[in-house]
């Protein structure tokens, strides 16, 4: 089905469902996407499909771009709500990710005091020292958790490398609190097998993983785009309105798009 790249290494601004008018940072080529997973839902096609022979953008590149787009915005009076670092894959990998956090901070402290900083990241790299440091930079720390079963994580989310969900869990809750959990859940199938984590089997055990990470907030959210596999399907409302119901029980702010 339909899937795109985004620009780099800036794209937008966007109007972002959860975020606001947001101006994207993309650490990873326009021509390619570099990702730890291969998700069956993402809007930028699967791995195979996208690969290319460049590297990720430097943090020099990116913060003279951003400089740049900060600066025209601001000439025309339409700053962005929220700086997002996200792009074509995943944008911790990045050898000059904690760099591009600190330069992008120091950007938007002179030309966009009111935007927030905010990165979407799947979360495999947050156990490293460096990118765990830059996380602890920025106003939204969005980090994924679309189960905590194994078995659903190697369907749906699909790791390229080793991943262990106890250890990311634990990553999560290191980050004590400055952290927002987010979370796809859906319906159909792919090749046959269910892709439905909206039932019982899967949301009590990430309440309770929730509960460990302590975060500042979840963000829970469906299918809102074309996906590269075929079969899956919208998480319904009053689903989605349900799960919201016990994370704002456990004492946790919930957003939900639907």
């Amino acid at each position: 089905m339909s899937t795109f790249l985004n620009a780099s290494p800036i794209f937008g601004p966007v109007r972002s469902r959860r975020l606001g008018v947001s101006l994207g940072v993309n650490m990873m080529p326009a021509e390619g996407k570099i990702c730890s997973f291969d998700c069956l839902y993402c809007e930028n096609g699967f791995n195979a499909e996208r690969v290319c022979g460049k590297k990720h953008n430097s943090a020099e590149l990116v913060a003279a771009e951003l400089e740049a787009k900060l600066r025209e915005m601001g000439a025309s009076g339409e700053l962005p709500d929220v700086i997002t670092f996200a792009g074509n894959g995943e944008p911790t990998a990045a050898p000059g990710f904690p760099e591009a956090i600190r330069r992008a901070v120091a950007l938007r402290d002179e030309l966009a005091p009111k935007a927030k900083i905010a990165v979407l990241s799947n979360g495999t790299y947050a156990a490293r020292p460096e990118v765990h440091d830059a996380l602890m930079l920025v106003d939204d720390n969005i980090l994924k958790l679309d189960t905590v079963d194994a078995g659903f994580i190697q369907l749906l989310d699909r790791p390229v490398g080793p991943y262990d969900v106890e250890r990311q869990i634990e990553a999560f809750a290191a980050f004590e609190g400055h952290v927002i959990v987010q979370t796809i859940f859906l319906c159909g199938e792919y090749e046959g097998t269910s892709c439905d984590n909206t039932g019982e089997q899967y949301v009590g055990p990430w309440l309770a993983a929730l509960e460990r990470i302590k975060p500042q907030a979840a963000t829970i959210y469906t299918i809102a785009r074309e996906t590269p596999a075929s079969g899956l399907q919208k998480a319904p409302a009053e689903a989605l309105d349900a799960i919201a119901a016990r994370v704002r029980a456990l004492g946790i702010p919930c957003q939900v798009s639907y």
